[in-house]
C-alpha cells in the first residue's frame, strides 16, 4: 500500500484554503456552528453590556429567570437580567472565561464567555454560551470540588470579617463624667458622617477604643476596620504597608503582589495610630490618598480608586510639629477636620470606681482568678496617683496587684506597693513630732480681715477635728480615722498636708 505524505494529502483537497487567515476564519465559522448546534443556549452582548440577541435554545431559561417573553430580556443590561454573570468583566478586560460555573435562581450552569473584537482588535461585545445545564447530574466530582472550595472560601471570608470587625462600641468607653459624656456626644455625631476624625489625648486614654466605636456606629460598620500603628512599623516598610506592592516590584517581592492597608480598608475605616510619627517623605503621598481617594501601589503605574474613611490619633502636639517643620501643614489641616480630645484619667477621677470595676472583671475573666473587691481607702490612694499612663497604667496596676496577692479585698496597702516607683517613691507616713506653728494660726494678726479665705477656714476645722480625734484615742491613728469616718490613708494625707499636729497636747500626760 503506497504511503502518502501530509503535504501530498493537503494538496489533493481542493476546497481547503491555503492562507492562514482563511483557515482561521473557516475554523471560527465551524466552531461557531458547532457551538450553535451543541450548546444549550447562546447570548450576544454589545460593548455597553446590553443583551442584543439570544438563541432559540436560550429562551428555555427565560421563565426560570423571571421573564415571559424575549422582549422583556433583550435590550437590558446583562447583569440586570442574568444574576451573577461575568459578561461585563469579559468586555472590560478583553479576556475570555472559557469554563465557569454560573449559579443563580435558574439553577447551576457550565458556561463559557468569549470577547468579540473588530478588525482593529477592539472589543465590541461578548458571546456567552451555556455549555451544560444542571451539570451537577453529570459532573459530580467537579461539582463536589467546587462546593468544597466555595465552603472554604466562605469560611475564610467569615474568619477575616471576624478579625476585622470593630471590637468595641460606645458602651465599651467606660465613664459617665461630664468630660466623657461630651466625648461620646461628639463621637456619635461624627460617626454619622464620613469626615476625617483626629483623636487627641495622652497615651492610654482610649483613642483606639473610640475609633472602633465610631466605626461600629457608622454606616461602614459591616465593612473592614483596619488599624495601623505607624510608630511600630519600620520607616522603610511604611509605603508598602500603606499602599501595597505590585507583583515583582523588587527583588524578593511576592509574584502575586500584596494589598496595602488602604486597599484592605476599602469601603470601611482606616485607623492611623500615632500619626505624629509619620516620616515627612511619606506624608505627601498620604495627603494625596486622603484628598483624591486614590493610591498607587509600590512598583506600579496603576492608580487605584478606594473608598476609605480615615480616623487618625496622636498623643503628640501636631501644631508644634508643624511649627518645627516635622509635620506637613496641609496634611495637618486635612486630618484635623473633626478633632476630638480625650480627657486624661486625672481629669475624670469621677469615673475611677467604674473603671476599676470594669477592668477588675475583665482581668478576672481573662486570668481565671476570682474577682477582687476594692476597699474605699484604696480609692483614696488611687485618686492621689498622677496616672501618667492613664487607663493603660490603671489596668497594669490592677493586674499586678491581683496577681501578687490572694486577698479577696484589695486595700490601700496593696496599691501603695504597686504604685511605688524609683522615680516617685511613696514613703511610709512619718510619725508626728511635737510642734504646732501653722500659718493659719497667724491669721488673726492686727489689721487682718475678719473673714478668712475658705480654704484656710476649712483646713483649720479639719486640723482641730484631727487633734480632737487623736486626743480621744491617745494618739492611735487607726482609731482616730474610725472616729473621723475616713480611711487611715486619708488621715495620713491630711497630716502631711497640714503639717504635724501636736501630740501629746500641751499640758497632757
Amino acid at each position: 500500500m503506497p504511503t502518502v505524505s501530509l503535504q501530498d494529502d493537503f494538496t489533493h483537497v481542493p476546497d481547503l484554503p491555503r492562507d492562514v487567515r482563511s483557515v482561521l476564519e473557516l475554523a471560527a465559522r465551524s466552531m461557531f456552528q458547532l457551538f450553535a448546534d451543541t450548546v444549550e443556549g447562546m447570548m450576544l452582548v454589545d460593548r455597553q453590556g446590553k443583551v442584543v440577541w439570544i438563541s432559540e435554545g436560550y429562551k428555555q431559561f427565560l421563565p426560570a429567570l423571571g421573564f415571559q417573553d424575549e422582549s422583556e430580556f433583550v435590550g437590558h443590561a446583562v447583569e440586570e437580567v442574568v444574576p451573577n454573570t461575568l459578561m461585563r468583566e469579559v468586555i472590560a478586560t478583553g479576556r475570555p472565561i472559557l469554563v465557569d460555573l454560573l449559579t443563580n435562581k435558574a439553577g447551576t450552569f457550565l458556561v463559557s464567555r468569549i470577547p468579540l473584537r473588530d478588525d482593529r482588535g477592539e472589543v465590541i461585545g461578548a458571546l456567552g454560551m451555556v455549555l451544560m445545564a444542571h451539570p451537577e447530574s453529570t459532573m459530580q466530582p467537579l461539582m463536589k470540588k467546587f462546593a468544597r472550595l466555595q465552603r472554604e472560601l466562605d469560611d475564610a471570608r467569615k474568619q477575616l470579617a471576624e478579625q476585622r470587625r470593630p471590637k468595641y462600641t460606645f458602651a465599651s468607653f467606660i465613664g459617665s463624667s461630664p468630660q466623657v459624656m461630651e466625648v461620646k456626644r461628639q463621637a456619635r455625631r461624627v460617626a454619622q458622617t464620613d469626615s476625617t476624625v483626629l483623636l487627641l489625648g495622652e497615651t492610654g486614654t482610649g483613642k483606639e477604643l473610640l475609633a472602633h466605636a465610631i466605626h461600629a456606629a457608622s454606616s461602614r460598620a459591616g465593612r473592614p476596620f483596619i488599624g495601623v500603628n505607624i510608630a511600630a512599623i519600620p520607616e522603610t516598610l511604611l509605603e508598602a504597608e500603606f499602599f501595597g506592592v505590585a507583583p515583582g516590584a523588587y527583588t524578593g517581592a511576592d509574584r502575586k503582589g500584596r494589598d496595602g492597608k488602604f486597599k484592605l480598608a476599602d469601603g470601611g475605616t482606616l485607623f492611623l495610630d500615632e500619626i505624629g510619627d509619620m516620616p515627612l517623605a511619606l506624608q505627601a503621598k498620604l495627603l494625596r490618598a486622603l484628598q483624591e481617594q486614590e493610591i498607587e501601589p509600590l512598583g506600579s503605574n496603576q492608580v487605584l480608586k478606594v473608598d476609605v474613611r480615615v480616623i487618625a490619633a496622636t498623643s503628640r502636639d501636631l501644631p508644634q510639629l508643624v511649627a518645627e517643620g516635622k509635620f506637613r501643614e496641609d496634611l495637618y489641616y486635612r486630618l484635623n477636620v473633626v478633632p476630638i480630645r480625650l480627657p486624661s484619667l486625672r481629669e475624670r477621677l469621677g469615673d475611677l470606681e467604674a473603671l476599676v470595676e470594669f477592668l477588675g472583671e475583665d482581668i478576672s475573666r481573662r486570668s481565671g482568678m476570682p474577682h477582687r473587691d476594692v476597699a474605699p481607702d484604696a480609692f483614696e490612694v488611687l485618686r492621689a496617683h498622677p496616672w501618667r499612663g492613664n487607663i493603660r497604667e490603671l489596668r497594669n496596676v490592677l493586674e499586678q496587684v491581683t496577681m501578687l496577692t490572694d486577698d479577696l479585698r484589695l486595700e490601700a496597702r496593696h496599691f501603695r506597693r504597686a504604685l511605688a516607683t524609683p522615680e516617685s517613691p511613696l514613703q511610709p507616713p512619718v510619725e508626728l513630732s511635737p510642734a504646732s506653728a501653722t500659718a493659719a494660726e497667724g491669721a488673726g494678726a492686727p489689721g487682718a480681715p475678719a473673714v478668712r479665705p475658705l480654704g484656710e477656714a476649712v483646713a483649720e476645722v479639719e486640723r482641730q477635728a484631727i487633734q480632737a480625734a487623736l486626743n480621744a484615742t491617745g494618739g492611735n491613728k487607726q482609731a482616730a480615722a474610725r472616729l473621723l469616718k475616713i480611711s487611715r490613708a486619708t488621715l495620713y494625707e491630711k497630716l502631711a498636708q497640714y503639717g504635724p499636729v501636736p501630740w501629746p497636747p500641751a499640758g497632757g500626760r
